[in-house]
């Protein structure tokens, strides 16, 4: 009896259309009822809101939304999930469903929030849709962890963009979802990030030009640290004054200089 040959190597899953489009459109649904409800918190609607959802998907957290607000416009591109989408909302006539790209949307002229398990692949597009909507009030948003970490100065360092913002939006992290709440699982886990259009901006629309012309110096990193750099454009006197007063030493690398101080400089320099 001839020996036994070595198994035959199994053969990887054959990925099927909807796998691919899955890890095109980053597809990770919200599957812990748990945390769909801090989402929902976190998002903290009124009865007379309305709402743009981002990645619909199969509408557990639209239902969840719907249930809080007056109004829901929910998007999701991919037109096989839209359908499912569709049908599990059918019920709710204050939800409409939009097989669309939220990305190509006209923000309403009308006072809005943006809620959503957003695409993590599109985070920062769909971050600059928002900032750039002029009625938005409020955005609350998953991404991945690290990324809301980073725009809400949770590692002791703060971001250009959030800097450059901060007088008209005020960015929160406002909690972190477990990797195991999804399906597919990812790779990472998520942070909820919140964005809040401020009612009173923090300065004049006439200062902030002056202002992100300050911050976009500033981060431009010649000269090894923030006072090094702002010295090539002020004068060396009263660019030590404006330090001392927001108590800041000459070494602090730009990254570690808070908001509140920025708005000081501006004030100060300006």
């Amino acid at each position: 009896m001839p020996a036994a040959g070595p198994e035959p190597a199994s053969r990887p899953a054959r990925r099927t259309e909807r796998d691919r489009s899955r890890r095109v459109l980053s597809q990770n649904f919200l599957a812990d009822p748990g945390a769909l409800r801090r989402v929902v918190k976190a998002a903290r609607l009124g009865p007379d809101d309305l709402i743009l959802e981002v990645g619909a998907g199969r509408g557990d957290l639209t239902r969840a939304l719907a249930a809080g607000c007056r109004r829901l416009i929910a998007y999701e591109i991919d037109q096989v999930l839209a359908e499912r989408l569709a049908a599990a909302c059918a019920d709710l006539d204050h939800v409409e469903c939009r097989a669309e790209d939220f990305l190509a949307a006209v923000p309403p002229a009308e006072p809005f929030a943006v809620v959503g398990n957003i695409p993590w692949a599109l985070t920062a597009r769909v971050v600059d849709w928002c900032l750039a909507a002029p009625r938005l009030t409020s955005a609350t948003l998953l991404v991945q962890w690290e990324y809301a970490r980073k725009r809400t100065g949770d590692f002791g360092r703060w971001s250009r963009l959030t800097v450059l913002t901060w007088p008209i939006v005020h960015w929160r992290l406002s909690g972190r979802v477990p990797r195991t709440a999804f399906r597919p699982v990812p790779g990472v886990d998520a942070g909820i990030l919140r964005l809040d259009r401020r009612a009173v901006p923090l300065l004049p629309a006439r200062q902030l030009p002056a202002y992100h012309r300050l911050v976009t110096t500033g981060f431009t990193g010649t000269g090894g640290s923030l006072h090094a750099t702002l010295r090539r454009h002020h004068p060396r006197g009263r660019l030590d004054a404006a330090f001392r007063a927001v108590r800041l030493e000459h070494d602090t690398p730009v990254g570690s200089v808070w908001p509140e101080q920025w708005l000081a400089l501006h004030r100060l320099l300006a």
